[in-house]
């Protein structure tokens, strides 16, 4: 006998992978820890992480809005000003570093900035430009809209069973000396860029595994008893600020948080990881899953990996029952950094 022999078809190429039809390539998550019906659920992180909330309520499960929309908004108007995308109104959190950020906000650990950008006499706020996008009359007013987000994620951590977290890139905007990350590059979705005050950093697998670390112990200052679930957004960049090609650096960006993600839910027993990366971008997909952009996945591939994602938790077969209904389309209005496909040179 050798090791081998006694391992499930999972563990080899050929019955896993190369022998099943596409769609029936499964078993790829064994859940680390259970997720009952009525425990508080939340979801954060790049523009994918929005799947993750609306299938979650769709079973019945308790994904917390921690920011409901108030009354009296329409559908579109509720959109717009991103209510019930994320549990949070943060807009997409693409870094390790820009949780962290967030968290420590929140906790009173860090002093949020205070700096605003100013368009046609409206305040913005440069940590997340596209949640209110008609802006805020006064700095002190978009300001005190962020105090209500802090407050909001404070509590919802606090009681919270799991927060799923999707990591989106390793590439972000520093300011100079305060080391504030924001979301999106300045001068992009708002703001204007200035190369005296912003600098563009590419995280290490060493930098966003301390940063999650960090992040994770923040929250879990305030509760203990939570637990993470990380993925990483299988939507390539948009665009990249090194000095590689496109496809390169993205290789870099997804290997690294992949690594992490792997890492620490191999260190930990409260961090586990869901494999929505594999899922999409896996040999055995061949691609398909992808618009024809290569960028945005196709609201099959959505129903795909959620699939996946809820018969892993439920422990039930992943086959999806006749008439059931499909995500909608749309994919990139939600994802800040689908505008530097703008910038693109034709």
């Amino acid at each position: 006998m050798n090791p081998y022999q006694s391992l499930p078809a999972r563990s080899f190429w050929r019955t896993a992978v190369a022998e099943p039809e596409m769609l029936a390539v499964d078993d790829l998550w064994t859940p680390k820890f259970a997720l009952g019906q009525d425990d508080p659920i939340l979801t954060a992180g790049s523009c994918f992480a929005r799947h993750i909330g609306r299938t979650l309520l769709e079973l019945g499960m308790n994904w917390r809005d921690a920011e409901p929309a108030p009354p009296g908004l329409t559908a579109a108007e509720r959109s717009a000003r991103q209510y019930g995308v994320f549990s949070f109104r943060t807009g997409n959190i693409y870094t390790a570093a820009m949780l962290r950020q967030w968290l420590g906000w929140a906790t009173g650990t860090a002093t949020p900035g205070t700096e605003s950008w100013v368009e046609d006499g409206r305040h913005f706020d440069p940590f997340r430009p596209s949640v209110e996008p008609a802006g805020h009359d006064s700095a002190e007013a978009m300001l005190a809209a962020r105090e209500v987000t802090l407050a909001a994620i404070r509590d919802a951590i606090a009681e919270a069973g799991c927060l799923v977290f999707t990591l989106g890139l390793t590439e972000a905007w520093h300011e100079r000396g305060t080391g504030v990350v924001y979301p999106m590059c300045p001068g992009t979705v708002r703001g204007t860029f200035d190369p005296e005050r912003h600098e563009f950093r590419n995280h290490s697998f060493t930098q966003v595994q301390q940063d999650i670390i960090a992040a994770v112990e923040l929250a879990r200052g305030v509760n203990p008893e939570l637990r993470i679930l990380l993925t990483v957004s299988p939507v390539p960049l948009t665009a990249t600020a090194t000095a590689t090609h496109a496809l390169t650096a993205n290789t870099y960006s997804k290997s690294v948080l992949r690594a992490v993600a792997g890492q620490l839910a191999l260190e930990h027993e409260h961090i586990d990881y869901f494999p929505a990366f594999e899922l999409i971008t896996g040999v055995p997909f061949r691609g398909a899953f992808f618009e024809p952009n290569l960028r945005e996945v196709t609201p099959e591939g959505v129903e795909f990996v959620m699939r996946r994602f809820t018969a892993a938790l439920s422990r039930r077969p992943a086959e999806r029952p006749d008439g059931e209904s499909r995500p909608e389309k749309g994919g990139d209005q939600l994802c800040d950094d689908a505008v530097l496909d703008y910038y693109n040179a034709r």
